[in-house]
C-alpha cells in the first residue's frame, strides 16, 4: 500500500537536509584542501628520505593521520630509540587532539563509539575549526553529522593522496637531491605562521634553547624535553599576560 503523498513527500525532507548541508561542509573545506594535499607530499617525500622504505611509509601515513607526530617520530625511528620514547614524543605533540576531542564530544556524544571513533581518528586541525565556527554550540541540530562528513571525508582523502603521491615520487628521486631536509622545511613552514603572540614567541624560543642544551641526550629524549618544555613556557606566559590584562582592566 503506496503511503500518502504528503507523508512521502516529508519523510525526503532530513535526507535533502543532510546532503545539503554534506555539500555545505565540503564546499567550506574545498580551499584548505590544495595545502593538505601539499602538507601531505612533502612528509611523505620526508617520510622516505629519512630512512623509511615505501611499504612503511605507506603504513605509517594510513595508521598516523597527524603530519607533524609523523615528522617528529622520524629521528627517533633511525636512532632506533626505545618504542615508548616514540610513542610519547608522537603523544605530546598531538595533546591538542585531547581538546578537539573534548570540544566535538557534546555534539555526538549520541552516536556509537565505533562512529565516534572513526571520526575522531580522520578529523584534523582546519577541519575541527570549521565545524566548531558553523556550529559553536552543542545544540540538537539536525544535519551536524552529514557536516562533519563534508568537512573530514575529503580532507583525510587529500591529505592520504598527497602522502602517498610523495612517498612514491620521493623514492624514485635520487638521494644525491638533498630532500631529507624536506620534513624539517615543512615544519617551519607550518610553524612560523603560527607564532602569533607573546605567548607562542615564548614557547618556540624555551622549545628551541632546550632542544640545543639537551641535543646530545640519548634516544633523542632531547626532543621530547623541548616539546614538554615549551608547552609549559607558553601555558606560562599566556597566563601572565592574562593576568597583567586583567589587573589593567
Amino acid at each position: 500500500m503506496n503511503a500518502p503523498e504528503p507523508v512521502r513527500q516529508i519523510a525526503h525532507v532530513p535526507e535533502r537536509h543532510d546532503a545539503a548541508l554534506w555539500q555545505e561542509g565540503l564546499r567550506t573545506g574545498l580551499p584548505s584542501l590544495f595545502g593538505i594535499a601539499a602538507w601531505g607530499l612533502v612528509v611523505g617525500i620526508a617520510m622516505v628520505k629519512t630512512g623509511l622504505t615505501p611499504l612503511q611509509a605507506c603504513g605509517m601515513t594510513l595508521l598516523v593521520f597527524a603530519g607533524s607526530a609523523q615528522l617528529a617520530s622520524l629521528p627517533l625511528i633511525l636512532a632506533h630509540a626505545p618504542v615508548w620514547v616514540i610513542f610519547a614524543t608522537a603523544m605530546v605533540v598531538n595533546l591538542r587532539f585531547v581538546i578537539f576531542s573534548a570540544l566535538l564530544a557534546p555534539h555526538f556524544s549520541h552516536l556509537p563509539w565505533r562512529q565516534r571513533l572513526l571520526y575522531g581518528f580522520i578529523s584534523g586541525d582546519m577541519t575541527v575549526a570549521m565545524f566548531l565556527q558553523r556550529f559553536p554550540t552543542a545544540a540538537p541540530v539536525p544535519g551536524k553529522l552529514s557536516y562533519l562528513k563534508g568537512l573530514v571525508l575529503p580532507n583525510w582523502a587529500a591529505w592520504q593522496a598527497g602522502s602517498l603521491i610523495g612517498i612514491f615520487v620521493g623514492s624514485a628521486i635520487p638521494a644525491e637531491w638533498g630532500l631529507g631536509f624536506a620534513g624539517t622545511l615543512a615544519i617551519l613552514c607550518i610553524t612560523v605562521p603560527l607564532v602569533a603572540s607573546s605567548a607562542a614567541l615564548c614557547g618556540v624560543l624555551v622549545a628551541a634553547a632546550v632542544s640545543v642544551l639537551a641535543h646530545g641526550a640519548p634516544y633523542k629524549l632531547g626532543l621530547l624535553a623541548a616539546v614538554l618544555a615549551g608547552m609549559l613556557a607558553a601555558l606560562a606566559a599566556e597566563a601572565m599576560i592574562e593576568q597583567r590584562k586583567a589587573r589593567h582592566g
